[in-house]
């Protein structure tokens, strides 16, 4: 089933919360990619003074190709708004990221944000958490984080390539997807992951966002 037609639609629709000079977080994977590509239209139509941040190298080469100026996160004291996937969202309008391994980056682009628009398929909406949460670790941590994930009653599997070698985020950290069942708590949950020593981050994002794109089949989509 593709939700490819909504996607495009709501990523145009987006574009209504973009304003000349603004710096534009953009998020990482499929439904960013196709904002991304829907904002250098903008930008080339309005012509419009707009730098982007980028969460991953992979969305910065897709900025770059389009012609959308790139800018670090360092580089700014805030970001006008943040466009971004979810790899799940639950009623509480929290979500999980890092499916694509740019979780650290990702939640300080959220911190910097005056709005966070967040764009997924109806597929990525759950009443509760069911998915495995992401964890940015140290390697040097590896050992002892996976142990106390254990006390928190979850199971830690670090992340590999297909050819079986550990997936390295672009920080050169680890990550452990922390298998926890049904999470009916993930503000608490998440508080406990980041205050384990050698923890960057954890995939469970308590920064909510302002507004969230659900998208339909048949083209359709929702605003939240």
């Amino acid at each position: 089933m593709s939700y490819d037609s909504a996607i495009s639609a709501l990523s145009n629709d987006a574009l209504k919360f973009v304003k000349d000079n603004y710096v534009i977080g953009l998020g990482s994977g499929r439904a960013a990619t196709t904002l991304v590509k829907s904002l250098a239209l903008l930008i080339k139509e309005k012509n419009f003074n707009i730098k982007g941040v980028p969460t991953s190298l992979q969305i910065k080469l897709v900025a770059d190709k389009v012609g959308i100026p790139i800018i670090e996160s360092d580089q700014v004291d805030h970001i006008d708004v943040v466009f971004d996937g979810a790899d799940q969202i639950d009623s509480q309008r929290f979500v999980i990221k890092g499916g694509g391994g740019s979780l650290l980056r990702e939640n300080i682009l959220f911190s910097l944000a005056k709005k966070i628009v967040v764009m997924a398929d109806k597929t990525k909406f759950v009443k509760n958490f069911t998915r495995t949460v992401p964890v940015e670790i140290h390697p040097l941590a590896r050992n002892s984080v996976t142990n106390t994930i254990q006390q928190l009653e979850g199971k830690a599997t670090l992340r590999s390539l297909d050819r079986g070698y550990p997936f390295f985020t672009e920080n050169g950290n680890l990550i452990l997807d922390c298998d926890f069942g049904i999470i009916k708590n993930p503000k608490a949950l998440s508080q406990k992951i980041k205050q384990i020593p050698g923890v960057m981050e954890s995939g469970i994002f308590l920064r909510k966002p302002d507004v969230i794109y659900k998208a339909k089949t048949g083209g359709k989509f929702e605003i939240i």
